[in-house]
């Protein structure tokens, strides 16, 4: 089973803390559709021996996209792939997207689950993030969604500069209030060259508190829990049956074809990622050519993946399989990094799997790197 990512690289407004591939001008949307089309045509000898069980768009703002460029998309991935007969396929969408009419139109074509980027019910987080909705179309778009989608999933953010831990729980309050079954939540991060980056320079904003950030996960693990959600990875939570499907095969290590500029791919030997500029992303299309740079992954890198997507998830890091699949000398070196964090109580051993504890969590991907290997080869 594998899954194909459709990166749609174009976005209303950008936000203060986003760095990933977009434009916020459309008009080359109509080429772009076209050229993804194309692209997924182009590259179906990758998965002869494959079948898709995950189509996702993302971003960007898919829902930027009129519905019927989606169907478009969807149909071409049909004609040109072998597809199970309930694939999981999701949108992301921004909530001043998600009118009645649209989110009709996006069920009856074929799309059954729904990624929302809230990031906060508060205007005033709205405003510093630059996000094009405010609270009110927050709440809207899911007291509609959630009439003709039981699958959806919505996107929060915490660590903000000046949110209280009372602010972070209403937050939570709000988003269970609406009855979802998967919620993705991540830190705030300054990236640089961000319009967040520059006013922590100017001192508009103050500096991030990690203390702060950590103290807001623990938070949003307990209420979770509490209300029936699994913390199945470090940023996910979802009820019994709910898990992503496409996230969850890149953790997996399933094999996935990323279609669209700044697009990623991964065959299970190589990794390989498209071009990010939409000009010449275009250009190449046209041409018939695929604008993507590929690397064959060492034993010494397939290792660490494993090893940082592993301590991600509640499936852990298999001691069995690094001996197996990597050798004696990886697994010895595992479990000599790995002692001190067992000794604090950061990582246990059940069952001949490695994981986090509970208070192991927040740190692990700072904990995965020191698990890392330069090179054994």
């Amino acid at each position: 089973m594998s899954g194909i990512y459709i990166h749609i690289p174009f976005c209303k407004q950008a936000c203060h803390y986003c760095d990933f591939h977009f434009s916020t001008s459309l008009k080359k949307k109509d080429e772009m559709v076209l050229a993804l089309a194309k692209e997924i045509q182009l590259r179906k000898g990758e998965f002869k021996e494959e079948i898709v069980e995950t189509i996702y768009f993302g971003g960007g703002t898919p829902s930027i996209l009129e519905v019927s460029d989606l169907k478009l998309l969807i149909d071409t991935v049909y004609e040109n792939y072998d597809v199970i007969e309930n694939p999981e396929i999701t949108v992301e969408a921004n909530p001043d997207d998600l009118t009645e009419e649209r989110i009709i139109a996006l069920a009856n074509n074929r799309i059954n689950r729904l990624s929302i980027g809230i990031q906060s019910f508060f205007e005033d987080d709205l405003k510093l993030m630059n996000r094009a909705h405010n609270s009110a179309e927050a709440k809207k778009c899911l007291e509609i969604a959630t009439q003709y989608f039981d699958n959806i999933t919505i996107d929060l953010i915490y660590g903000m500069p000046n949110m209280s831990n009372e602010k972070w729980l209403q937050n939570i309050e709000t988003a269970l209030s609406f009855n979802i079954p998967h919620i993705s939540s991540y830190a705030l991060t300054i990236e640089p060259k961000t319009a967040l980056h520059k006013f922590i320079q100017q001192g508009i904003i103050p500096q991030l508190d990690d203390e702060v950030a950590q103290e807001h996960f623990h938070l949003l693990v307990d209420k979770l829990e509490e209300n029936g959600f699994i913390h199945y990875e470090l940023s996910n939570f979802g009820k019994e049956n709910f898990f992503s499907k496409n996230n969850s095969s890149y953790w997996l290590g399933k094999k996935y074809i990323g279609i669209g500029p700044s697009a990623h791919s991964y065959d299970g030997e190589k990794r390989g990622w498209n071009v990010s500029n939409n000009t010449v992303y275009l250009k190449s299309i046209a041409e018939n050519k695929l604008p993507i740079e590929t690397e064959t992954l060492t034993k010494t890198d397939r290792y660490n993946e494993y090893i940082m997507t592993g301590l991600r998830t509640i499936w852990g890091v298999s001691l069995d399989r690094i001996e197996h699949e990597f050798g004696k000398s990886y697994l010895d070196y595992l479990n000599q990094q790995a002692a001190k964090y067992i000794e604090d109580h950061l990582l246990f051993i059940d069952d001949n799997i490695l994981r986090t504890t509970k208070s192991g969590k927040f740190l692990g991907d700072g904990i995965a790197s020191d698990l890392f290997l330069l090179n054994l080869e």
